[in-house]
């Protein structure tokens, strides 16, 4: 996964304010391509879940589970356009429309940008 071995290199985040992590491989996939898709910085996807830098990295760079981790970011970006459309219910006519709209034009933008 990475050419550095992990000795020589410092944690990420720092000590004393990482976490440890304590997720299977294939959840911290799903969450890290639900935080790519909301365009976290990766070392703030790696602070927030307790997840290795390194993974993350090697997650958003495409070197491991290249196949996967692409499929998870579609879905938490389908995900994301879904939650906005619902959420556009509550709006009546062209405020909703705009939302609509607004949500499908990010959704296609970020597809194209895979």
């Amino acid at each position: 996964m990475t050419s550095h071995p992990s000795g020589d290199r410092a944690p990420n985040p720092p000590l004393g304010y990482s976490r440890e992590c304590h997720l299977t491989e294939a959840k911290q996939i799903r969450l890290v391509a639900e935080f790519h898709a909301n365009r976290i910085r990766p070392s703030r996807i790696a602070y927030r879940l307790g997840i290795d830098i390194a993974l993350v990295d090697a997650l958003v760079a495409g070197e491991y589970q290249a196949t996967l981790f692409s499929d998870q970011v579609v879905l938490a970006q389908r995900r994301r356009r879904d939650q906005r459309v619902r959420s556009s219910e509550r709006l009546r006519g062209q405020a909703a429309y705009e939302v609509r709209q607004q949500a499908q034009r990010d959704f296609d933008a970020s597809i194209t940008q895979l």
